[in-house]
């Protein structure tokens, strides 16, 4: 049974930054060097704690939130391990909710990214403490100089090295730590084993120059450490450390580290800054409802029992295993709490601390850590679990509109129930995934943050579940409305022995733009019965689900009825209903109908240098750009454009940008499909009707 840490010796960190920066392969480092695990552990070879899951192995990138923990110095460090594509930008977000600090990773070679400006600006509005990791500076050509100095252009002076290395690129074997002034080298053999040795020569002018730089941005944050530093020259080893931890606490200084990962190199001295300069979980108040009322909650043992839930993960053998930021109080296996979110009583039977996916037993969990509770009924991601008899909610992470939809059908027939229990399943791990069916075209739709995240859930239904299923573009829900005004009198007869069936009406239509559909009765006298009336309401309506171009619904038309006759015997509520469908098709023909097309609001993130081709690309889509906004590099084009226009633009985008562009879109109208467009869609509503007869 692992031991429970007090909240002072707990240490939270979210180690994020853009694809490829190599997060896990750093966290796999601090694994092996903190004795979790017996040899360097490598993301090429599928084995790494964090990364576990199939399609992690197979395409080498993280996809889910996962948290790993060790023990260095007496103090335990929990490693929330992020996804660092855009389209798992949520699952990162969640890993910032739970983390009092980021350690945010940027590749030596190409600096600072789109999603560094995201996970940035994410731990701002978190208030969380900055740690920024130069990685992968033994890769070709890798600058520690000029990844520091675009930081510092992008994020301000604050970004302020504490480390500089020893060699570059290949020779890259050691840092110079410039609190305490010592130097140190790593074999190449990944060990982890390092040496003490003396400050390079060639590098002592430029130490010089940053330790001091260091100091005086540590000083300026205190004036009685000004004025210590404006006596002597200096500031003594114990005020620099003190002084340096709350200058990044208050995010006054984001200290910077360089390392390599993948090859164990400058890992111990990160190690030891997590424990020395990153707060620990009472440092801050969480932000929560209580009882209705906005208030702070803080990480103490005498506070009522409150956890936020980040992750959930569905093991194919242990079932659901809840993951929780325990944020007040401290909690015991086989506690009972309550989900105030669910209104639902939960019970916390084998209480755990988690290894990637390896549970391991304790007894209780202070405030502050994080936890793992397998088989809760009714908990989900985002949702709050409290000391019963207590209503405390913590504000979730929101989650976004999904981006990129498909249509959705198992290979095989019977596999329908099987598909929708694993997709409730996968909706239970990732909430921005979306499943629905289209009321319109019927279909079964799926959608989520982009093309590759709604492959990966394929490819997830396939090999976890075992249900194979065809992925394709979904149907665009075009819609018809009448554009004219006519009228007709329509009459229903038919005698085949027996009572017969007659009825006739007398309508007109016209366009109600906006307005929906709208009947209006409009007979004086008695020439039609006030019980038949409604029937001939009825019978438009079912018709105008199928319009009269291309078998798309109408809308946005209105229905006057004018006239009609009845036959004492022969007549029923089926003959108008009859006689109604039989106006409606004569009507609508005559009254000028036209298509109409969903319009989507659409917002692009696109580097600044892609800006033309990305516009080209927007107009050959039919797109309208209203405005753009420049900032660090990047521009958001805002811009309408047709769905059916849009339905293959993450690949083109990702092409276009070189993988640095994103975009969101949500509906925003209907409008109509320019006729040269509407004879193809007419036309190819035609042959699927001769494809469905056939």
């Amino acid at each position: 049974m692992s031991t429970t840490f007090p909240t002072e010796s707990i240490r939270n960190v979210a180690v994020t930054g853009h694809s490829d920066t190599g997060k896990t392969s750093l966290v796999a480092a601090m694994l092996f060097d903190g004795g979790v695990v017996n040899r360097l552990l490598k993301v090429d070879d599928g084995n790494t704690v964090t990364d576990f899951d199939e399609d992690e192995h197979e395409r080498k990138i993280t996809i889910n939130t996962a948290v790993a923990h060790l023990a260095h110095r007496g103090v335990k460090i929990n490693l929330v391990d992020t996804p660092g594509y855009s389209i798992y930008t949520t699952d990162a977000l969640q890993g910032l909710r739970v983390a009092d600090a980021a350690l945010l990773l940027v590749s030596a070679v190409a600096g600072a990214e789109v999603q560094t400006d995201k996970l940035w600006k994410a731990a701002a509005a978190n208030r969380l403490p900055v740690l920024l990791g130069v990685n992968l500076m033994d890769r070709d050509r890798a600058s520690f100089g000029r990844t520091v100095e675009s930081l510092q252009k992008k994020y301000g002076r604050e970004v302020t090295p504490v480390q500089l290395p020893i060699g570059e690129e290949s020779k890259f074997s050691g840092v110079v730590d410039l609190i305490s002034g010592k130097a140190f080298t790593w074999p190449n053999d990944e060990s982890g084993k390092a040496t003490e040795v003396e400050v390079p020569a060639e590098l002592a002018d430029e130490v010089a120059a940053a330790r001091e730089a260091l100091m005086e941005m540590v000083a300026e944050q205190d004036e009685a450490l000004m004025e210590s530093y404006l006596e002597s020259g200096e500031l003594d080893a114990a005020s620099f450390v003190a002084g340096l931890k709350k200058a990044v606490a208050a995010r006054a200084l984001v200290p910077v580290f360089a390392l390599s990962g993948g090859r164990n190199i400058g890992v111990q001295p990160l190690m030891d800054a997590l424990v020395d300069l990153v707060p620990a979980p009472d440092w801050r108040p969480f932000g929560a409802i209580v009882d209705g009322q906005e208030t702070e909650l803080t990480a103490s043992a005498d506070g009522p029992f409150v956890a936020y839930v980040f992750k959930t993960i569905s093991d194919p053998y242990t079932g659901r295993i809840t993951l929780m930021r325990v944020v007040s109080g401290g909690v015991a296996t086989d506690a009972n709490v309550t989900n105030p979110v669910r209104r639902s009583n939960e019970r916390l039977g084998a209480l755990s601390v988690i290894q990637g996916k390896d549970l391991e037993h304790v007894a209780s969990v202070a405030a502050g850590d994080i936890a793992a509770v397998p088989k809760l009924k009714d908990t989900h991601t985002g949702d709050t679990l409290c000391a019963a008899k207590h209503d405390i909610v913590v504000a979730p992470v929101p989650i976004p509109e999904p981006s990129i939809s498909f249509a959705l059908e198992p290979a095989s027939k019977g596999d329908e129930d099987k598909l929708a229990a694993a997709l409730a399943k996968i909706r239970d791990e990732d909430p921005t995934i979306s499943v629905g069916r289209d009321p319109q075209t019927k279909e079964m739709l799926i959608s989520g943050t982009g093309q590759l995240h709604v492959e990966v859930i394929v490819g997830r239904l396939k090999k976890r579940y075992k249900v194979d299923v065809m992925l394709h573009q979904p149907k665009v829900p075009y819609r018809e409305t009448v554009t004219g005004t006519a009228e007709s009198t329509t009459r229903h007869k038919k005698q085949t022995g027996g009572s017969g069936q007659f009825a006739e009406c007398k309508i007109r239509m016209e366009p109600n733009p906006g307005q929906g559909y709208e009947f209006v009765d409009k007979i004086f006298g008695g020439s039609i019965s006030q019980g038949y009336r409604p029937a001939v309401d009825k019978g438009i309506q079912e018709a105008a689900e199928r319009g009269v171009l291309a078998g798309y619904p109408m809308v946005d038309f209105k229905i006057t009825l004018l006239d009609g006759k009845e036959h004492t015997v022969d007549s029923s509520e089926m003959a108008f209903k009859i006689a109604g469908r039989k106006a409606f098709k004569d009507c609508a023909a005559r009254s000028r109908p036209t298509l109409l097309e969903p319009i989507m609001q659409i917002e692009v993130y696109t580097p600044e240098e892609a800006m033309g081709d990305v516009m080209g690309d927007l107009n050959s889509r039919r797109g309208r750009v209203q405005g753009m906004d420049s900032e660090d590099g990047m521009t958001t084009v805002k811009a309408q454009a047709p769905l059916a226009e849009l339905l293959t633009y993450a690949p083109t985008l990702r092409s276009i940008t070189g993988g640095r562009g994103d975009f969101h879109m949500e509906f925003s109208h209907y409008a109509e499909v320019p006729k040269q467009f509407q004879e193809k869609i007419i036309a190819a509503a035609s042959r699927e009707d001769v494809d469905e007869d056939e």
